[in-house]
């Protein structure tokens, strides 16, 4: 059992993995005795999003609060819109970003809670130059984050 978790905006730690593309921390999984983790997504139009990975152990949630979000499931492409959800199990390949022509702001919550906030940290510090790449794929085990290739994500994406 763990305390309530109040969370104030101008409080809240924001983290960013590509220009455009903010992530706010808002509750972790050593706040939550491992219950879940939550964040909210803030991807600006023309942001690529994340490349396809899944989880092993974690269902990921996500609720569209703002936007048009397109989401890789499996090998089907999704467009979530303002107050849609979607519950992704683990181990089933997913990717998002924002909708061509749109902004999306998510709601992603994982369940059970996995410790996320040092794998967005991480992310922040590559984006910034600050660490290697190379991390990202080294710590695929310890975030719980294994990232495969999806020919669909790539070419709904452009590239």
């Amino acid at each position: 059992m763990f305390d309530p978790i109040l969370l104030k905006a101008a409080d809240a730690e924001i983290v960013s993995d590509a220009p455009g593309s903010d992530i706010t921390l808002l509750a972790d999984s050593d706040t939550t005795d491992g219950g879940f983790t939550a964040n909210r997504a803030t991807l600006k139009d023309g942001v690529f999003g994340t490349p396809a990975h899944f989880h092993t152990r974690a269902t990921e949630f996500f609720f569209v609060l703002e936007g048009k979000l397109q989401v890789l499931v499996d090998e089907t492409l999704h467009t979530l819109e303002k107050g849609d959800f979607l519950a992704v199990p683990p181990k089933v390949p997913h990717a998002f970003g924002p909708e061509a022509g749109s902004d999306a702001d998510v709601l992603v919550t994982f369940t059970p809670g996995m410790a996320r906030f040092d794998y967005y940290r991480l992310l922040d510090r590559v984006a910034r130059g600050e660490a290697d790449p190379s991390e990202i794929a080294a710590s695929s085990k310890q975030y719980d984050n294994h990232y495969v290739d999806s020919p669909i994500w790539r070419a709904a994406r452009g590239q």
